[in-house]
């Protein structure tokens, strides 16, 4: 029983890949030609605070885009799960944290949705692709482990909070007369 356990894992993977990848790159898309397009995305952006509005929607978009598509095929996956993570902790922070834990409590959009990628994506990132991928064909990251792990939340977290450091500037809430 155990073996066969160990046999379908790849299955599991796959389906949290794709899942995940397939969403990220429906975001990116949806930022870049849906809704108020990419001139929508970057004025939303610069009413959170991040200056360069246009800058980051085109940043945030092509990520998600490209980390997505990356996630689907199994390609480099740490630094696709690093993708999700990044952009993921940046719309945790910048526009998620404050408004509660659930994303139902509209308009507020709680930070559960963006909490669950992110994890994910660290998750994916330290066990890799599985066995029906880029990666496992080519034989990168397998098993990714520690390093798969450690480039993905490294290059996530570390792209996330240089890009708010440098970049996010909210506007300050003045709170009593």
């Amino acid at each position: 029983m155990q073996h066969f356990a160990e046999n379908q894992v790849w299955l599991g993977l796959l389906v949290l890949r794709v899942a995940v990848g397939a969403t990220m790159f429906a975001h990116g898309y949806n930022h870049i030609y849906r809704g108020g397009k990419i001139k929508g995305t970057a004025g939303w952006f610069a009413s959170l605070g991040m200056r360069r509005g246009i800058l980051h929607a085109w940043f945030a978009s092509l990520t998600e885009l490209g980390a997505g598509a990356m996630l689907v095929l199994g390609l480099v996956t740490p630094l696709a799960c690093a993708g999700v993570i990044g952009t993921m902790l940046g719309a945790w922070i910048t526009n998620h944290l404050d408004k509660g834990f659930f994303v139902f409590h509209r308009p507020t959009e709680g930070y559960e949705y963006v909490m669950v990628l992110t994890a994910v994506g660290a998750g994916l990132g330290g066990v890799g692709a599985g066995r029906i991928s880029v990666d496992h064909l080519l034989k990168w990251f397998t098993p990714a482990g520690w390093a798969g792990f450690a480039v993905a939340t490294i290059a996530g977290f570390g792209s996330a909070v240089a890009l708010l450091a440098v970049f996010w500037r909210p506007e300050r809430r003045v709170t009593g007369a």
